[in-house]
């Protein structure tokens, strides 16, 4: 059995986080958005798991939700559960939650510059936790911060230490984010969308830095983009979003060659290939549904060209392939059985 089919499967004790049936509200007076809808998926030590999905798919609202950062007004936790080595974090106390976050639960937001405080330097973001959570005096915790740039391969670390994030490249800042995240040696690292605006060469840097960091660290990965091209060689596992429901979930070999779902078949006929030049590239035909007005059925189906009868009054459950592949679509044997 490969790497890469052991970790589909997993064990419980590799397991680091387990999303269990996640359900999550935005409420405003005229209206209640259903942004997730009985979402579930697990990460092993060691394994990178990548969520796709189009803008509004829920992708970041799992994870903030998993990170604790979602629980307030006009986000609401209507169900499921979240748990981190088995322990519950959903019914846990805000001061359990913070002592995870950074310690074991760490994450890399989706602009670097947003994220980042404009006024005040990057070493002292970083060195600031080493201070709080380790006990270290100031000089000790600004090494620290220059060593973690030094990780992440940012040049002359012990100058742009003293630099603040706008001095700092659209690169420069995500290797930033990605060093204050991995400072306190986190086991779980969430990466939303790491290379956002970056340019192609910058984005497999970014991409290849990240792999290394996990295999060096057995650290567990979970990737959220919409860049399907980013995660064909990093991925040991795919899960794929659609208006707050996983519709797919296999291996990155089994969901590249042969899709399950006629949502992931469309977005893989969407990535660019050499051999289309001349051709009209691929589109999915219409919007993602309002999360406050979903179709009844399968939620994909207005736009699905497989789409019949069963699937506009029938919502399909997520359902056991085998080898590990999960599809929500009534036709999901047929289109893995393809020729």
């Amino acid at each position: 059995m490969s790497t890469k089919d052991e970790k589909a499967g997993g064990s419980p004790e590799s397991r680091l986080l387990e999303v269990d049936d996640l359900h999550v509200e935005f409420r405003s007076r005229e209206e209640t958005a259903h942004v997730l809808n009985g979402v579930s998926y697990h990460v092993d030590a060691g394994e990178t798991l990548a969520v796709l999905g189009e803008s509004g798919s829920g992708k970041s609202v799992t994870a903030q939700t998993v990170m604790g950062i979602l629980d307030t007004p006009p986000g609401h936790v209507t169900g499921g559960s979240i748990r981190y080595r088995g322990e519950e974090m959903l019914s846990a106390t805000e001061q359990r939650r913070r002592e995870l976050r950074g310690e074991n639960t760490a994450m890399i937001f989706q602009d670097a510059l947003s994220a980042l405080n404009p006024v005040f330097t990057v070493g002292f973001q970083i060195a600031e936790q080493f201070r709080f959570r380790r006990g270290m005096s100031r000089k000790d915790a600004m090494a620290k911060a220059v060593e973690m740039l030094d990780m992440v391969q940012i040049p002359n670390a012990g100058q742009r230490v003293k630099e603040f994030p706008h001095q700092f490249s659209g690169g420069m800042r995500q290797r930033a984010m990605i060093a204050m995240s991995l400072a306190l040696d986190p086991d779980l690292l969430i990466a939303d969308e790491p290379t956002t605006a970056l340019d192609v060469t910058v984005q497999a840097q970014i991409m290849d830095l990240l792999d290394e960091l996990r295999r060096e660290r057995d650290m567990g990965l979970v990737l959220i983009t919409h860049d399907l091209g980013v995660v064909a060689e990093v991925a040991d596992r795919i899960v794929v979003m659609y208006a707050g429901r996983i519709m797919e979930q296999a291996d990155a070999h089994s969901l590249y060659s042969q899709p399950g779902h006629p949502y992931t078949e469309g977005l893989m006929e969407s990535i660019p290939r050499l051999d289309m030049k001349g051709h009209e590239l691929a589109s999915i035909k219409g919007l993602p549904p309002n999360p406050s007005d979903t179709p009844p059925g399968c939620p994909f189906h207005p736009r699905c060209h497989r789409a019949e009868d069963e699937c506009r009054e029938k919502r399909p459950e997520l359902h056991d392939l085998g080898a590990g592949r999960l599809s929500a679509c009534h036709f999901a044997e047929e289109l893995i059985s393809r020729d």
